[in-house]
């Protein structure tokens, strides 16, 4: 019997996941950072798919949990610097994937309706 390849296997898994979110109104499909596919809520990504990895956007300190528990590890966009308010979470993690990402939808849409919400430097604030 052959499995898939893991990354196969993981963009199978981001497929189900953006399936399940897009069943409320306020999401939309569309690319993360460059051109990795992506998750948003009023235009704010919320949740992406890079590296075979899920990617969300989390309060820094929801961050860090998930990196001291080893659920989790901080996103680097590729320039060498890791965001704050991002995590990775590997295939192996994929049964925490949707609670995360609904995680990360509540955060990025409470920040949307906050005058002052976020972290993000493109925000209007």
């Amino acid at each position: 019997m052959t499995h898939p390849h893991p990354d196969a296997q993981a963009e199978q898994r981001f497929e189900q996941l953006a399936v399940h979110f897009l069943a409320d109104p306020t999401v939309t499909r569309g690319t993360g950072f460059g051109s990795s596919p992506g998750l948003r809520t009023e235009g704010k990504i919320f949740a992406m798919f890079a590296n075979s990895k899920l990617v969300v956007k989390l309060p820094k300190a929801r961050v860090d949990q998930l990196v001291a528990s080893g659920t989790g590890g901080r996103f680097d966009p590729g320039h060498g610097r890791l965001m704050k308010e991002w995590a990775t979470v590997a295939l192996d993690s994929a049964e925490v994937w949707e609670r995360l990402a609904g995680e990360a939808l509540q955060f990025v849409g409470s920040a949307i309706k906050s005058p002052h919400g976020g972290d993000d430097p493109s925000s209007p604030r």
